[in-house]
C-alpha cells in the first residue's frame, strides 16, 4: 500500500489517495468521522477546533461501503477556506498582503522553509501545519477498520504533560478510564493537576508538549524482517511517529532504562506453552525484536515538543529588514497531545496494516483472512 496528501491549512479542502487497498473491507464512514472528531477534542485547543467540524467524503474506490480494489480518494473540507479564499485562492487575483508573514517563529519550518523554497513563510506554515494531520487520521482509520477485523486491537494514553507524571499501573480499569478522560489518563487526581498547568500555561502565553504511549496488541511473530534496514518494524514505525508534526523522541518498550540495567534485567525470557507456541515471561523489548514482531504487545512511547507557537513569542528577524522583533502569532493550540494521540494512533496503525499486507498479500479481505488464520494456527502448533 502506499498514500499521497495534498491541501493546505486554510485551504479549501485536504485531500488523501490510498492505493492497494484489498477489495472487500467493508468501511464504516461513521468510524472515519469519530477519529476524525476525536483528533479535535481535548484541553488546550484552539479557535480553529471551533470552525472546523471534520467529516470525511469518500469519492472513489468504494461502492455500497465496501472498497472494490481501486485506489481510494478522499477528501476533508477546511470550513476556515471561506475566512481565507482570496488570501489562499490558486487563481492570480490572490491577496499577498494580508497574512504575509515576515517574522519567522522559532522551533517551526517557517524559516527553513523559507529559505529551501525561496518563498514567502506563508506557503510553508499552510503546508507544514498539523492541519495535515487531519487526513492522516482518516487514512490511518481505514486500516485500522482493516485491522479491527483480524483482531488487532491499538490504544493509548497520556504518559504525561509538562512537568506533570500521572500515576499509572496498566490496568484494565486504568485503560477504561484513560478512553473516556479529556486528557486520555487514567489517573483522576492526576487529571486535576493537568488542568491547573494548563490554566498557568494559559496565562503565561506559553504552550504545552509531553509524553504518550500506543500500544498495539493481538499481533504474530514475524512481521517485519531484519533482513534489510529498511523492512525493520520499529524502524518504520519509529519514522511515521516522528513524522507528525511536533514529535521529537521515540522508544520501544523499556526505552532508554535499558541502557542502564544488565542485559538480564532487559532481555525477555522465552516459554513454550502447548497449544500456545512460544512467549516471553515480560515485555521490555516492547514487542519487537530484531525489526520484527516476537507475538508480544508493540508499546511505543513518544515525546511531543510544545508547540512552536507562543502567545507570548520569543525573539527572531524580520526576514525584510533584519531587525530583531518578536515572531509572529498563528491561531494554536496551548496544548494537543491528547490530540497528538490520535494522530499517532492512526499513522501507527498505518504501519502496522503495510506489514500485514507485506507478509500475507492479498487482492480480497477474505484471502488476507484465510492466511492471517492459518498463520496463527502454524504459530500455536509449533
Amino acid at each position: 500500500m502506499r498514500y499521497l496528501t495534498a491541501g493546505e491549512s486554510h485551504g479549501p479542502k485536504l485531500t488523501g489517495i490510498i492505493e492497494g487497498l484489498p477489495a472487500g473491507l467493508t468501511l464504516s464512514q461513521q468510524a472515519i468521522d469519530r477519529a476524525l472528531q476525536a483528533r479535535q477534542q481535548g484541553p488546550g485547543r484552539g479557535g480553529r477546533m471551533k470552525i472546523e467540524q471534520d467529516e470525511v467524503v469518500i469519492t472513489a474506490g468504494v461502492r455500497g461501503e465496501i472498497t472494490t480494489g481501486a485506489p481510494v480518494a478522499l477528501e476533508v473540507k477546511n470550513r476556515d477556506w471561506a475566512n481565507w479564499e482570496s488570501i489562499m485562492t490558486p487563481g492570480k487575483d490572490v491577496d499577498w498582503e494580508s497574512k504575509k508573514v515576515i517574522a519567522p517563529r522559532p522551533g517551526h519550518a517557517d524559516l527553513t522553509g523559507s529559505l529551501k523554497y525561496r518563498t514567502e513563510i506563508r506557503n510553508v506554515l499552510e503546508r507544514a501545519s498539523a492541519r495535515e494531520t487531519a487526513m492522516r487520521v482518516a487514512i490511518g482509520s481505514i486500516t485500522r477498520q482493516l485491522l479491527t477485523n483480524l483482531g488487532v486491537q491499538i490504544r493509548g494514553r497520556v504518559v504525561s504533560v509538562g512537568a506533570v507524571e500521572l500515576n499509572w499501573s496498566n490496568t484494565e480499569e486504568e485503560w477504561q478510564r484513560a478512553a473516556k478522560s479529556e486528557w486520555r489518563v487514567g489517573d483522576v487526581e492526576g487529571e486535576q493537576r493537568l488542568n491547573e498547568q494548563l490554566n498557568e500555561a494559559r496565562r503565561l502565553g506559553e504552550s504545552l508538549g509531553g509524553i504518550l504511549e500506543i500500544q498495539v496488541l493481538n499481533l504474530p511473530a514475524g512481521l517485519g524482517s531484519y533482513v534489510q534496514w529498511d523492512r525493520k518494524l520499529d524502524g518504520r514505525l519509529a519514522q511515521a511517529v516522528l513524522s507528525v508534526q511536533a514529535m521529537k523522541g521515540v522508544s520501544f518498550g523499556l526505552g532508554f532504562e535499558a541502557a542502564k540495567r544488565f542485559g538480564s534485567e532487559v532481555h525477555d525470557p522465552i516459554v513454550y506453552h502447548s497449544g500456545e507456541g512460544y512467549q516471553r515471561t515480560r515485555n521490555n523489548a516492547g514487542g519487537i525484536e530484531g525489526g520484527m514482531t516476537n507475538g508480544e504487545p508493540v508499546i511505543l512511547q513518544v515525546a511531543m515538543k510544545p508547540i512552536p507557537t507562543l502567545y507570548h513569542p520569543l525573539s527572531t528577524v524580520n526576514l525584510e529588514t533584519k531587525e530583531e522583533v518578536k515572531a509572529s502569532i498563528e491561531r494554536s493550540d496551548i496544548c494537543a497531545v491528547p490530540a497528538a494521540l490520535v494522530v499517532l494512533e492512526h499513522v501507527i496503525a498505518w504501519e502496522i496494516a503495510q506489514a500485514v499486507l507485506e507478509k500475507f498479500p492479498a487482492d480480497t479481505i477474505p484471502e488476507l483472512e484465510k492466511a492471517w488464520q492459518d498463520y496463527l494456527d502454524y504459530l500455536k502448533a509449533q
